[in-house]
């Protein structure tokens, strides 16, 4: 009689693995979390996960990549729960080379959740600890802020006072509510006025109080 070998145990998924421990960065276009993230990520025990680099980071050529192609190259939107798997797709890649251990790091979200359905689909899979919120009141200089990005990556037709009027506006109108579906005393609201030093001195100070970091 031939032995035949066991089968291989399943890959543990983010799926099969308990809650992550989270602090997301909300903040109109201009506002800096992205560079929030970056810099956050750059310290030990914090760990960036950005949704656009998700998407441009995403093999065209996987199944959720087919299913983004198929989406996007009509100018529609994603769908949330195809969204949020690219999002698990991503962090089980971290968790399985290891860039991402669950026991020692800090999940760093920024631009997700987008809106509110997305917070909802994500509840099952993060244990939020805190949400910054990086308030910006003077929208001239959130507007030069972007301008200046645009022309530095060389994303040019990012730099019309049109265009960063329009993405204001999705922000106010889709995303903003999210921040309604967290407790009110997890929500840190940020002066994003200041320097980048100075904003992310702000919130290492927060979570350093908060025993979080």
């Amino acid at each position: 009689m031939i032995a035949t070998a066991p089968a291989a145990a399943p890959r543990e998924t983010v799926a099969e693995h308990r809650r992550y421990r989270t602090i997301l960065l909300f903040g109109a276009p201009g506002s800096g979390k992205g560079t929030m993230g970056k810099a956050l990520g750059a310290i030990p025990g914090f760990i960036h996960c950005a949704c656009g680099d998700i998407f441009r980071n995403l093999d065209l050529r996987s199944p959720l990549g087919q299913v983004f192609v198929e989406y996007s190259s009509r100018g529609l939107l994603v769908p949330d729960d195809t969204t949020v798997a690219l999002w698990r797709e991503s962090i089980d890649g971290m968790f399985h080379t290891r860039r991402f251990v669950p026991e020692r790091d800090l999940l760093v979200l920024d631009g997700i959740p987008r809106n509110l359905e997305q917070a909802r689909i994500l509840s099952e899979h993060i244990e939020v600890e805190r949400v910054f919120h990086l308030e910006c009141s003077d929208l001239d200089k959130m507007a030069k802020r972007l301008r200046q990005r645009a022309l530095k990556e060389n994303r040019l037709d990012d730099a019309s006072d049109e265009v960063i009027r329009r993405r204001w506006d999705v922000y106010e109108a889709e995303s903003r509510p999210a921040l309604d579906f967290y407790p009110p005393d997890l929500i840190e609201r940020v002066d994003a006025l200041h320097s980048p030093v100075e904003v992310l001195h702000d919130i290492l100070g927060r979570l350093l109080a908060a025993k979080l970091a």
